[in-house]
């Protein structure tokens, strides 16, 4: 799931700050509160609830992120007041992602038809490594109809070499021939 626009642009207005500091990580792990208190479905109904005080919401939301620096709690508190607060795990995830880019680290899905051992997954992200000549973040699924072979997704980029993709270019092959 991509983050809302609005999500992107709190993200980012972050990260100016976060960078200019240099407390980019610390601005993540605060962020990455503020997302696991927002996105929790119980404090969602609590904060999304009208017949609950504005001024209530203010005190949970200040005692159960107690310790955060005060500029990324007053973050939260804008959230809070300009009723955005669904966008708290969104932005955790495009600053994440700005973050990540900025330290040229790569994301990709690695799909194969069982799941990869450690060696096999260490030696997929050695190759993915090689290719994009950089760090990369692999996280992995399983596809049984697939049959075999690999399917790579780095941003949008798709790399597939799975049994199922080769049997349907053979066939179309095939097809062709006969024509």
């Amino acid at each position: 799931m991509y983050p809302e626009p609005a999500a992107r642009r709190y993200a980012e207005a972050a990260h100016l700050i976060a960078r200019e500091e240099h407390r980019e990580d610390e601005w993540l792990s605060g962020l990455q509160s503020i997302a696991a208190l927002f996105g929790d479905s119980a404090a969602q109904r609590f904060f999304a609830n009208s017949g609950v005080p504005v001024a209530q919401k203010a005190q949970l939301l200040d005692k159960s992120l107690a310790g955060l620096p005060p500029d990324i709690l007053n973050l939260a508190r804008l959230l809070l007041r300009r009723q955005r607060t669904r966008l708290a795990p969104q932005i955790a995830q495009a600053y994440q992602e700005i973050l990540d880019k900025a330290k040229g680290i790569s994301h990709a899905t690695v799909t194969s038809a069982v799941p990869l051992s450690d060696d096999e997954r260490r030696e997929v992200q050695q190759k993915v490594e090689q290719m994009t000549g950089g760090t990369v973040v692999i996280q992995t699924e399983v596809d049984e109809s697939i049959l075999g072979g690999l399917i790579v997704r780095i941003g949008d980029r798709l790399i597939d070499g799975s049994t199922r993709s080769k049997l349907l270019a053979l066939r179309q092959r095939l097809a062709g021939a006969r024509s």
